[in-house]
């Protein structure tokens, strides 16, 4: 798939905020600090379209992004982000939750997941929580270049066997990195075949 438009079109604190109409929705969300800023910049072309942040938890709201004019690219906040109050996360998993379970229009959720770690028990919470609501999403490993080849084959290989427990079927997976482009293409192409049906 070719990016020829990328632009903002709206941030909503709740689902019936979201755009209305039929246009297909690929999500994207993973915890504070994962590279979710990083990777969308990388997968539009587009320097500046999510802002990134050194400081977590930075995306606060649904953003949706119109691509091609034709589907939406959905950033999701970022969950598990411990500095923020009870209340607070709460909320934030309303939001999440509400848009997952309610939003026909989303055609897949891509979970960003660093691969520089070991599985994380709020990750694998999620992943199951997704597999019991029959939720159709991919797994995005990023910072694929903050390691060796081998360290990172390894990673993955863990991260597969440790779900491969409880999952009968593994999900589809991706290997990226935002500073080397590493993954683009596979991802793209992903969504266009799920668009062709």
């Amino acid at each position: 798939m070719i990016i020829k438009s990328a632009e903002y079109t709206i941030s909503s604190a709740r689902v019936d905020q979201c755009p209305q109409g039929e246009l297909p929705e690929f999500a994207f969300i993973g915890r504070s600090n994962v590279g979710k800023s990083s990777l969308i910049n990388m997968l539009t072309g587009k320097t500046h379209l999510a802002k990134t942040s050194a400081t977590p938890g930075k995306t606060v709201l649904i953003n949706h992004f119109l691509i091609n004019g034709n589907w939406y690219l959905v950033d999701l906040p970022g969950y598990g982000y411990a500095r923020r109050g009870m209340g607070q996360r709460e909320q934030f998993q309303q939001m999440i939750s509400g848009y997952i379970l309610q939003r026909p229009q989303m055609m897949n959720l891509f979970l960003l997941i660093d691969s520089r770690h070991e599985p994380q028990r709020i990750d694998l919470e999620f992943i199951e929580w997704l597999g019991e609501n029959s939720i159709p999403f991919s797994i995005v490993f990023t910072k694929a270049d903050k390691m060796s080849r081998g360290k990172l084959a390894a990673n993955i290989r863990l991260y597969l066997n440790t779900l491969s427990r409880q999952w009968e079927e593994l999900p589809p997976y991706f290997v990226t990195s935002s500073e080397t482009r590493q993954g683009r293409e596979e991802v793209l192409d992903c969504i266009e075949a799920i668009m062709r049906g």
